[in-house]
């Protein structure tokens, strides 16, 4: 089951099921699963759009405590690890300052040593910005792939797919818009939610 969300959708065929908390979410799909319907039931994480798996055995309320004890387990925090690898121990932590070898031209070095606080500060800044920079990217990468891991999963044989999926990469949600108007309503609907994100209209 994948930990990046605690909501996920759940589909069969182009017909959305259910969307919430993933026990609402299991039990909607053990209904669907037990009146032995034909079409394929996917269930989509909300946040990453990667496909979750429900062990549905047993009752209801079986199904529902194997989902909190599963949840309940990816909640638990690993042992905070020290640079080499060791768990730490209790007590306040360190500050986390690593010395590491850093190479550079002369001039480099001269740029350094004159800014404000020194060599070590003016890299640290630099990094962080460099770090904050990167992470707008990072995010609109990240729900990009979330988008077009869904339309592949479910759409990818609808008309307009490949010219949603072009939209999608190139941030241009009214041809996203216009491209997927004939989907299925649910398809549509949870397609267009995600490429919000994307499209930073969230």
């Amino acid at each position: 089951m994948n930990p990046h969300a605690n909501t996920c959708t759940a589909f069969e065929g182009v017909r959305r099921i259910a969307s919430g908390a993933l026990k609402d979410v299991a039990l909607a799909v053990r209904q669907v699963v037990e009146r032995g319907e034909q079409a394929p039931v996917l269930v989509f994480d909300d946040v990453t759009s990667q496909p979750i798996e429900f062990d549905l055995r047993g009752t209801a309320d079986e199904v529902v405590a194997r989902l909190l004890r599963d949840e309940k387990g990816a909640e638990e925090e690993p042992a905070e690890l020290a640079a080499d690898g060791t768990p730490r121990g209790r007590g306040r932590p360190k500050l986390g300052v690593v010395a590491r070898e850093v190479t550079l031209l002369p001039r480099h070095w001269d740029w350094l040593n004159s800014q404000s606080g020194g060599a070590s500060v003016a890299l640290r800044k630099l990094v962080e910005a460099a770090r904050l920079a990167g992470d707008d990217k990072d995010r609109t990468r990240h729900t990009q792939e979330a988008v077009y891991r869904f339309m592949t999963a479910l759409a990818g044989n609808l008309p307009g797919y490949e010219e949603a999926t072009r939209a999608l990469y190139a941030a241009d949600p009214a041809r996203f818009d216009a491209s997927i108007v004939e989907w299925p309503v649910d398809v549509r609907e949870h397609a267009t939610k995600l490429a919000a994100q994307a499209f930073g209209s969230v």
